[in-house]
């Protein structure tokens, strides 16, 4: 009987071991996936900033913006013992720093560039450190999943957008923002297939209606440059995709 009892006790020890190591898996996940959103969103709004300097209500944005990027950063920090994830926060924490001092200026095309440099050693930095974590996904947390990366490639197409729009025009960005307009129609597209109940319907038409429409900004680009109406067009978007990942949060 002893033997069964302690047998028992160890298994309920490594299941709860196994539990919590789960649940750090999915913090860690889920912090570097906000950090691949908000470094793509930062830059936008710096570079946003920087085509209208007259809106300055965008600071707070950016300021709410750099916020949440310290707190994931250190989600991960306190998640984690993973040496070779604590070497990449390291550069996380010091391109965070650098964006803190760009945002303290007034921007200019110089500083808006650098906030591009800066925002993809932010992206490099939470992939690489994604790649050390695994969780196996359940079908519905992996359309919750698809929906965090419309989201993403959302920022990160606008961001190009409007690198192009103030005279940032290399041929990478260019590349980077089509590479981010074909991979957000490969997520719209798996969203679109995926069977949604009856009452999701409308935003699913929704989402893809108004994608189409965000869509020709991109295709204009060389032709006409419309910051408002992108970031205008990027923010509806979001709050569409807003009620899948709401929908599939409920039914993990």
């Amino acid at each position: 009987m002893k033997v069964i009892l302690w047998i028992l006790l160890l298994l309920m020890g490594i299941q709860q071991t196994v539990s919590a190591a789960t649940r750090s898996e999915v913090n860690v996940l889920e912090a570097t996936e906000n950090i691949r959103y908000l470094s793509q969103r930062l830059s936008k709004n710096y570079l946003y900033l920087y085509a209208n300097p007259l809106k300055t209500e965008i600071r707070k944005e950016i300021q709410s913006d750099l916020a949440g990027l310290v707190k994931n950063i250190r989600i991960i920090s306190m998640t984690t013992s993973d040496e070779d994830t604590k070497n990449v926060l390291e550069f996380l924490t010091y391109s965070k720093d650098q964006i803190t001092q760009l945002i303290k200026e007034k921007p200019t095309k110089e500083r808006a560039a650098l906030m591009l440099d800066y925002s993809e050693t932010l992206l490099e930095g939470a992939n690489s450190i994604a790649k050390e974590h695994s969780y196996l996904f359940s079908k519905s947390e992996q359309m919750l999943m698809v929906g965090k990366s419309i989201d993403y490639l959302l920022e990160r197409g606008a961001k190009y957008y409007l690198a192009l729009g103030i005279g940032l025009g290399t041929e990478v960005n260019r590349k980077q923002m089509q590479e981010s307009i074909d991979t957000l129609e490969e997520k719209i597209r798996i969203l679109e297939k995926y069977n949604y109940p009856k009452e999701m319907l409308v935003s699913k038409k929704n989402l893809e209606n108004f994608w189409e429409v965000t869509k020709s900004f991109f295709d204009r680009q060389k032709k006409i440059f419309v910051s408002n109406l992108m970031v205008l067009a990027t923010n509806e978007l979001e709050k569409i995709d807003a009620r899948f990942i709401l929908y599939h949060r409920k039914n993990q």
